[in-house]
């Protein structure tokens, strides 16, 4: 920006019979003059703005008219908003604000860690004294990394630092013996279903049933214990695949008459200003619904990419009544069929259904599904071998 952007002129035209002794006497009253040109009976130039009533008077005494017209410039801008105090305010409070967002914490950036999630590095900080909002010049970032250490169990190095007004916490974390699984355990394979079999994979162990063989629940069907010639017993971690037909009952009941929270009609919404961590109301009275269903939503505020400590944060109330509700047979049928439906989606996907029997029976309270299956599933359940230690 240069000088003539910042300094306040204006230009000025000047008509009239006597123009050239208004000129010199210009020149001699040390006003100074820029841009000046003559067109006919009249003179342009520019002047200091704070000169122009003594040019106004100049011209008056010589019987000369003079207009006036004030160049855009910063001084000019301010004069002319100096009593819109709206525009003061805001800007006295985008000062205070940049004054405090750079000395608090705004955000708080967390690297290095996989297995220990952010949150529980966040809560430790907090424990600390260490959030959004808090003086920076409060923070002892040294001890505040080795408290942190401390804290988390999982860290083995931490240390702090801040850019602005953003703290950057860089952690290391322990490095652990991959998890043993028992997976070498010596163990049987038993029958959960009285099955006929039809199919048998066997990885390791001794296979003691083949396909077509009716076994009853609990019959070992591969044995995790072998001998050699020499009479060695050999443990196995048993494995493999055995799957048969078997048959399954479950029954599934419920009543005509239950009760449900459902929904009057009745809404209420609150926001509230989010500021760091303080949540300023903006809504007169509270919810006063004994039992209701909560929606909730936050919308934060960001500047160039970066998310800041302000927002608004809505919630919306609708309220519940406990209600009774009687549903037809049908109703309540098909509210079985969903529970159907539910088990054999969780406990059966990996079989094949080969049969289905739905048996129903009902009295003034409820109903009763009994459901009758025949089932092509695995049928082999794993059970440690329990072995005896010497002294």
């Amino acid at each position: 920006m240069t000088k003539s952007q910042i300094r306040s002129r204006t230009r000025i035209c000047v008509k009239g019979r006597k123009l050239y002794k208004f000129i010199n006497a210009l020149h001699s009253g040390d006003i100074y003059c820029t841009g000046q040109f003559c067109r006919k009976d009249e003179f342009f130039c520019e002047i200091p703005s704070s000169r122009l009533e003594d040019a106004r008077k100049l011209a008056e005494g010589y019987e000369l008219d003079l207009t006036s017209a004030e160049k855009c410039s910063l001084s000019a801008r301010l004069r002319r908003y100096r009593l819109r105090f709206g525009i003061i305010i805001g800007i006295i409070l985008a000062a205070a604000a940049s004054l405090y967002f750079s000395s608090v914490v705004v955000t708080i950036d967390i690297q290095g860690n996989s297995s220990v999630s952010d949150q529980e590095i966040l809560a430790a900080l907090d424990e600390l004294g260490i959030r959004r909002g808090t003086r920076l010049k409060d923070i002892d970032f040294h001890i505040a990394g080795n408290e942190l250490r401390v804290m988390v169990g999982d860290i083995s190095w931490a240390a702090l630092r801040h850019t602005g007004n953003r703290v950057v916490v860089e952690v290391t974390e322990l490095t652990r013996k991959p998890e043993m699984f028992s997976s070498r355990t010596p163990c049987n394979i038993f029958a959960a279903h009285d099955a006929d079999i039809t199919y048998t994979s066997v990885l390791d162990g001794q296979l003691m049933h083949d396909v077509g063989d009716h076994v009853p629940e609990g019959t070992l069907l591969v044995s995790g214990i072998t001998g050699d010639i020499t009479g060695r017993i050999v443990l196995h971690h048993a494995m493999g695949e055995i799957r048969g037909i078997y048959e399954e009952t479950v029954t599934f009941s419920d009543t005509f008459t239950s009760s449900r929270y459902l929904p009057t009609g009745r809404t209420k919404k609150e926001s509230r200003l989010r500021l760091f961590d303080l949540d300023i109301p903006l809504f007169i009275g509270r919810n006063r619904f004994s039992s209701f269903d909560e929606a909730a939503s936050e919308s934060r505020l960001s500047l160039f990419g970066k998310e800041l400590p302000i927002g608004i944060n809505r919630s919306e109330f609708t309220e519940t009544e406990l209600t009774k509700i009687i549903r037809t047979e049908g109703e309540l049928r098909d509210a079985l069929m969903e529970k159907v439906y539910l088990y054999e989606k969780n406990f059966l996907s990996g079989s094949s259904i080969l049969d289905r029997d739905i048996s129903e029976s009902s009295d003034e309270n409820g109903m009763t599904l009994t459901v009758r299956y025949r089932v092509e599933g695995d049928i082999g359940i794993q059970r440690e071998i329990m072995t005896k230690k010497e002294n």
